[in-house]
């Protein structure tokens, strides 16, 4: 039976430990377990994070096994060779993929029947890998996508524009990494079309702001690494953000990576596209309105990723 309570993380570096601290406080879980290649690393984030369980709510944290995945509602994978200063995120593929190979064969092996979701990077690349290797239907095998990148979005246009970032409509989609693209076509501030809002507030170079601000959602976690060699809270926060979403099965709107099977144009590759997402995994894709420009981006976003996985062996 599975427990949507109970989570297991594999991976415990940066990323995995501060989405466990981040789950720790949310209150979601009642158990998180951590695996890593590493066991005394394991151990010691597990300790260290249940040190702050007397200043949150009681569960419990522990460095855990693969037999802990079998009744967990969600494991979350954030193992893999981390982004170098230099390095795209396509650049990990080959390390990452060969690191799946072990993995997710563990997972499968436990009879595992909730929702594996897939933070490691490339994550359109390795969400598809593991699909493949999995065996899940493809509802239930999510990648964290553009959440992040969708994030990184609002909070700027939030700032341009001095209003709450939350009251931003606007999805990243497509790869996340260099050939994303800022949907502005559907972008909307509390249901008033981005440019009516824009000169609302005095600010009239719509162009070049566009421009400008989907640079700078682009190039954010490279400017991150550069400056402190990783990136791990927003990405965090994030991988909350889609675990509050499937164990309330809010069937909320959210950037997953998800199959694309003739949509726009593409089929037989993994891309970040707005779904309704719940406790079952991935309910529908949402077709948010495109122009032809941006249409033909993701498709070229789609021809990057696919060539790619013409290159690999699974």
């Amino acid at each position: 039976m599975i427990n949507y309570r109970k989570a297991v993380m594999v991976g415990c570096g940066f990323v995995g430990s501060a989405s466990v601290f981040s789950l720790m406080q949310s209150g979601l879980f009642s158990e998180i377990a951590m695996i890593d290649a590493d066991e005394s690393k394991a151990e010691g984030e597990a300790m260290d994070i249940s040190h702050g369980i007397p200043f949150a709510r009681q569960m419990q944290v522990y460095a855990g096994s693969y037999d802990d995945v079998k009744d967990a509602g969600i494991v979350i994978v954030t193992a893999g060779a981390n982004q170098k200063p230099g390095e795209t995120r396509l650049d990990l593929v080959n390390k990452n993929v060969g690191i799946f190979k072990q993995i997710i064969p563990e997972i499968v092996k436990r009879n595992f029947d909730g929702i594996l979701l897939i933070v490691a990077n490339p994550v359109d690349i390795l969400t598809h890998v593991a699909q493949k290797l999995s065996g899940l239907p493809e509802n239930q095998v999510i990648g964290s996508g553009t959440v992040l990148d969708t994030g990184r979005l609002k909070y700027n246009l939030g700032q341009h524009l001095d209003v709450d970032s939350r009251s931003v409509h606007a999805f990243i989609i497509g790869e996340h990494g260099d050939s994303e693209i800022a949907a502005w076509s559907s972008a909307n501030v509390s249901g008033i079309p981005l440019n009516d809002f824009c000169e609302m507030r005095g600010h009239y170079q719509h162009e070049e702001s566009m421009r400008r601000i989907a640079e700078e959602v682009k190039n954010s976690a490279y400017e991150i690494i550069q400056r402190k060699h990783a990136t791990y809270f927003g990405v965090a926060m994030a991988v909350r953000r889609i675990c509050e979403v499937i164990v309330r099965d809010e069937k909320s709107i959210i950037p997953v990576s998800t199959a694309m099977h003739g949509e726009y144009g593409i089929d037989g590759v993994v891309l970040s596209m707005p779904c309704i997402v719940g406790k079952n995994g991935i309910e529908n894709k949402v077709p948010i309105r495109l122009s032809e420009e941006e249409i033909h981006s993701l498709q070229e976003s789609g021809n990057v990723l696919k060539g790619i996985l013409d290159g690999l062996d699974l």
